[in-house]
C-alpha cells in the first residue's frame, strides 16, 4: 500500500462527503457520538456496496485499509487545484 500525501486530512474530508452523501442516499446519519472507527466502517462498507470503490479483499479488510481506500476516493472526487492534493 502505497502512502498517500495529507492522508489523515483526505480522510477527514472524505467522512464529510460521505455523511452528505449518507444522508441524501437516506440510509441513515452520523452522529456526533459515533467514533471514528464505526464512520470509517460504515461509510466504505456503503461505497463498496454502492460499487464506486472496489472493495477491499478477504482479510484485508481492517481499518487502515479502509482508510486508505476512502482517502484514494476522495483524492478522486476533488479538483486537481484542491490544497489537500
Amino acid at each position: 500500500m502505497k502512502k498517500i500525501k495529507n492522508e489523515p486530512e483526505l480522510v477527514t474530508e472524505a467522512l464529510r462527503v460521505g455523511a452528505v452523501y449518507i444522508k441524501k442516499r437516506g440510509v441513515g446519519e452520523f452522529e456526533a457520538s459515533d467514533s471514528a472507527k464505526n464512520k470509517v466502517t460504515y461509510l466504505y462498507r456503503l461505497l463498496a456496496h454502492d460499487k464506486l470503490i472496489q472493495p477491499l479483499a478477504k482479510g484485508q479488510d481492517n481499518e487502515p485499509n479502509m482508510r486508505h481506500k476512502l482517502a484514494l476516493w476522495i483524492a478522486r472526487q476533488l479538483p486537481e487545484d484542491h490544497p489537500l492534493l
